[in-house]
Formats: C-alpha cells, sequence, structure tokens
C-alpha cells in the first residue's frame, strides 16, 4: 500500500515536469487520476514490462486519452521505458504524443483521444476474453465530462447485456471540464443510477483514498455476472494547491515557476 502511495506521488511529479517541459499538455486531469492509475499499475494488474504484449496479460484503456501524462508516468516508472523518455513529451518523433498510441509505446493497449469511444474497445476486449475463456481483466478510466458522449451509454449497454464481468471501469469524478462544472456544461449526473439502470455494479468511493481503490477493485473482480463502475470523487490538479479545483488547469502546462512551486509541494506530501 505504501509502495502504491509513493508511485502516485512520483507520477504526480513527472506529470508536472514532462507538461513543463512540453509547455503543452494537460495537468488537471492527469493528476486527479494519478492514484487510481497507480493503484492499477503497482498493485493490481498482471503486466510485464519486459513482455508487453503478452496474451495474457490485464489490459488497461485510457479512455480520456488527454490524461496521458498519468499513463505515460506510470509506464515509465513500471518499467515499460526509460524515464528520461518522459522528456519527450509531444515532441516530434516522440513516442509519447498528446494522446496514447498502441502502434508506438509499449504497453499503451489502445490508442485513445475521441472522447466517449475507450470504453467500446475496453469492452470488446472483454468479450473476447469472455469467448476465449481467458483470465485477464480489462480496466478502464473515463472521465466524468466524457459522460456526455452517447456512446459510452452504447458500450455499457454492451457490456452489461454480455455479462462482462471482467470489465471493471472507473469514473475520474473531479466534476469539472474544459469548459467548466460538468453539471453547467451538460450533466450526466446522477452517475451512479445510470450505471446501475444500465445493469453495472455501481461503487462509490474516494478515489484518492488508496485502500478504498484496491478494495474497490477487489470487489470488483468478484463480481461475475456483471461489469463493475468504480465512481472516484477526485480533485482536479490533486496535489497541487494553486491547480485544484481549477478549471483553467485542465488544459495549461504549468511554466518554470509554477512547476518548481508544484514539485516543492507534491515532494513534501505525505
Amino acid at each position: 500500500m505504501q509502495e502504491m502511495k509513493k508511485q502516485a506521488r512520483a507520477m504526480r511529479c513527472e506529470i508536472i515536469k514532462m507538461l513543463e517541459k512540453s509547455a503543452s499538455g494537460h495537468p488537471g486531469g492527469s493528476l486527479s487520476a494519478a492514484d487510481i492509475v497507480a493503484a492499477l499499475y503497482f498493485g493490481k494488474m498482471n503486466i510485464d514490462p519486459a513482455n508487453p504484449r503478452d496474451p495474457k496479460r490485464d489490459r488497461f484503456v485510457l479512455c480520456k486519452g488527454h490524461a496521458a501524462p498519468a499513463l505515460y508516468a506510470a509506464l515509465a516508472l513500471r518499467g515499460f521505458f526509460p524515464v528520461e523518455e518522459l522528456d519527450t513529451l509531444r515532441k516530434i518523433d516522440s513516442h509519447l504524443q498528446g494522446h496514447p498510441d498502441m502502434n508506438k509505446l509499449p504497453g499503451v493497449d489502445m490508442s485513445t483521444g475521441s472522447l466517449g469511444q475507450g470504453l467500446s474497445a475496453a469492452a470488446g476486449m472483454a468479450l473476447a476474453g469472455k469467448c476465449d475463456n481467458a483470465d485477464y481483466y480489462v480496466y478502464a478510466l473515463l472521465g466524468d465530462g466524457e459522460q456526455e458522449e452517447g456512446q459510452v451509454w452504447e458500450a455499457a449497454m454492451f457490456a452489461a447485456h454480455y455479462q462482462l464481468g471482467k470489465l471493471i471501469a472507473f469514473t475520474d469524478n473531479n466534476h469539472l471540464q474544459i469548459d467548466g462544472r460538468i453539471t453547467d456544461v451538460m450533466s450526466p449526473e446522477p452517475l451512479d443510477k445510470k450505471w446501475e439502470a444500465f445493469g453495472w455494479q455501481v461503487l462509490k468511493i474516494d478515489g484518492h483514498d488508496m485502500q478504498a481503490i484496491c478494495d474497490a477493485i477487489e470487489a470488483g473482480t468478484a463480481c461475475e455476472d456483471k461489469p463493475t463502475m468504480i465512481i472516484c470523487e477526485t480533485v482536479k490538479g490533486k496535489g497541487v494547491s494553486f491547480m485544484e479545483n481549477q478549471v483553467g488547469w485542465h488544459g495549461t502546462a504549468p511554466k518554470k515557476e509554477q512547476a518548481e512551486q508544484a514539485l516543492s509541494e507534491l515532494e513534501v506530501a505525505e
């Protein structure tokens, strides 16, 4: 548990550093998702950096692809590629583009970026596993604003109909999207009742409580006849005081002085 918390803090530091160097990217939703991604990559997922295409591996789909810095930080710290390569984020010819590309970077299971489409891919992976009697799990991370997209609900209906018990999804419920609060733009609430109505097991947790995240994943793996949605209450920009709950940090990279302040806060965090 302490290792997962340690890695989540390290991920947040790497997110700030790579975004400052790139002068472009999305800090807010990357920071809010860090604990969820850390729990998967440093605790729960069956993965092997030396064999990133192992057919027996667990899969992860970052449906909100603009939060790629969180995924890149996890992959680098987990050993899929050198940490130094994080400095190349969004550079021409870099493997680390603004959204994940499965054809360029080891450890990326699905190219994402167009919001609303990732859960469909994850459901397809889970159905393939069920048809093959495979043991792997498929994890998906969606944004709350992303759930304004209609295709999300087509995938939700599909996953419940085929009883995809090895599909476990998370909502990074930080309540903000690029244009403001989700309830002002196009409210998808109540998320819990919607997912329940679509036939999913639904759990609501503190998305920054590592124990709660791990317990919810365990509850998801114990449910064999329906997919699981874990609604994680999170804070956009988590860990950096001047970014927290500020919509302006959805897609604005920190400047050098701001990055230094952010890192000083993250490095002393318990």
